[in-house]
């Protein structure tokens, strides 16, 4: 497969190489940063400084070494979510409560990133907490669309599918709770993913809903995410719900095509869309049907349930989870007259409007004489997901459907209602709840030329299969 010397892998290849320098390469790059990010606030901070001594220091060890030495992704830069723990480097989550929070300690897929060659080159925005589907729940201000700065680029990973369809960085890492990193990158054009639950470490991912958060990569083709994916995943003792699985050799699959494989469509997520969405998945459709593939159609009737379970099951456990922003330990602290009134000055002033939200309604779906009604239905309605998709996949190698139901939009329209925001999530949150992956690859534009995502989602441990079909969607897709 060729791939631009712009991409990940013709980076990591000239670097290897030594037909440029990773301090050449991340210059190119902070500079990309430094014209574009005052507009577009992809980052909340910019570790300028150690990302070129990271730089410099992979540059040495290709003078001393040669190239052996050099990992996967060597001088390639990547933003992190700023979620994701890295030691000594400001971690906030986009929120007032954890302003000049510094983690001890690097996040497990930061180290795999370092330990493959990756230079960080800096923290990116998202929704607070990571709750939200439009980056503008940050106490920074909102991220906003690199083809037209007047709309949402979606989230909560707003900040680094901005950073990767901007051209500041190559790659990104998001995370997905209920489609934040599918959905953004819809509606930005560039290719996100989200692994099968327990695929890659958490550790250091600071939680929102840990029952259905994942890191994933963010990329501009579906190829560097596959190598992004490689390196992320594998078993980490530091996380109790890492899976014990090899990692699958992605590379391996990309150009396999898909005759002779088995496409269901979704009959429960073919409904609601707009018209340009519509016509985006139908030329999908057709052009799988043309490359060989069987097109079929399947019912999962549970997923009607999952956007009301989810909110109900996420918002349970970010009450929870939570519960330990509370001034003592670290992050903002606002005095009081006693313990209590600290907690309540603390809570208010940190946390901002959405996340007050989820809290309560978290809080009053645990509470005694609702629990049953509320969050053990919600957990019923999983596994009836869970039951109903594995159904699907007996007829199915693969689904597809939209990832989001619309374009991108105004910033500020849906801001004040979160019902209809809540909706954006409606194609990506089964996945999470289900605990199975799905990517969102670019397929064309829709209303105004903005970029439309499609969605393939395969069964659990399915990574495969999924970056096959997604590889050949990118081909059927390019150009249009």
């Amino acid at each position: 497969m060729t791939l631009p010397a712009s991409s990940a892998a013709g980076i990591a290849a000239a670097v290897r190489g030594g037909e440029t320098t990773a301090l050449e390469v991340l210059e190119a790059h902070l500079a990309t940063v430094e014209s574009r990010d005052g507009e577009l606030h992809a980052f909340n901070v910019v570790d300028r400084e150690g990302a070129l001594a990271r730089a410099a220091q992979i540059d040495a060890q290709r003078a001393a070494e040669g190239p052996d030495g050099l990992g996967p992704l060597a001088g390639v830069p990547v933003a992190l979510k700023d979620n994701i723990c890295t030691r000594g480097l400001e971690t906030t989550c986009s929120s007032r409560i954890l302003a000049g929070f510094r983690p001890p300690y690097d996040a497990t897929v930061v180290e795999r990133l370092r330990s493959a060659g990756a230079i960080v080159i800096g923290k990116t925005n998202l929704d607070e907490f990571a709750m939200g589907s439009s980056t503008e729940n940050s106490c920074s201000g909102p991220s906003r669309h690199p083809l037209d700065p007047s709309l949402v680029p979606g989230g909560s990973s707003g900040g680094s599918v901005v950073a990767v369809a901007a051209g500041m960085a190559p790659l990104a890492l998001g995370s997905d709770t209920g489609g934040s990193i599918r959905q953004p990158a819809a509606l930005c054009g560039v290719v996100g993913a989200k692994p099968t639950y327990g695929r890659i470490s958490r550790y250091g991912l600071i939680a929102y809903a840990s029952s259905l958060d994942q890191i994933g990569p963010v990329a501009a083709n579906v190829a560097d995410a596959a190598r992004l994916m490689e390196v992320l995943m594998g078993h980490d003792a530091a996380d109790s719900t890492s899976l014990q699985e090899p990692v699958p050799d992605l590379h391996a699959v990309l150009d396999r095509g898909v005759a002779g494989m088995r496409v269901g469509i979704v009959e429960e997520m073919n409904v609601g869309l707009a018209p340009d969405i519509a016509a985006r998945l139908a030329a999908a459709v057709e052009a799988l049907r043309s490359a060989g593939a069987q097109i079929v159609s399947v019912s999962v009737p549970s997923v009607a349930y999952s956007l009301a379970a989810y909110y109900l099951v996420a918002t349970a456990e970010a009450s929870s989870n939570l519960a330990r922003f509370d001034g003592v330990r670290y992050g903002l602290r606002v005095e009081g007259a006693d313990i209590n009134e600290m907690y309540v000055k603390t809570r208010s002033a940190g946390f901002g409007a959405e996340v007050k939200r989820r809290i309560m309604l978290g809080t009053y779906a645990l509470s005694a004489g609702y629990y049953d009604a509320f969050y053990g239905r919600s957990q019923k309605v999983r596994s009836l997901l869970i039951r109903d998709f594995a159904a699907a996949y007996e007829k199915a190698d693969v689904l597809l459907s939209p990832t989001s139901p619309s374009v991108a939009w105004p910033i500020g329209e849906k801001v004040d209602d979160p019902l209809q925001m809540y909706l954006s999530d409606v194609f990506t949150v089964p996945s999470n709840m289900a605990g199975d992956p799905a990517m969102s690859v670019p397929f064309g534009t829709g209303d105004r030329g903005l970029p439309v995502g499609i969605q393939v989602l395969a069964p659990a441990l399915g990574e495969s299969v999924m970056f096959q079909v997604a590889a050949e969607l990118e081909r059927l897709g390019a150009g249009l």
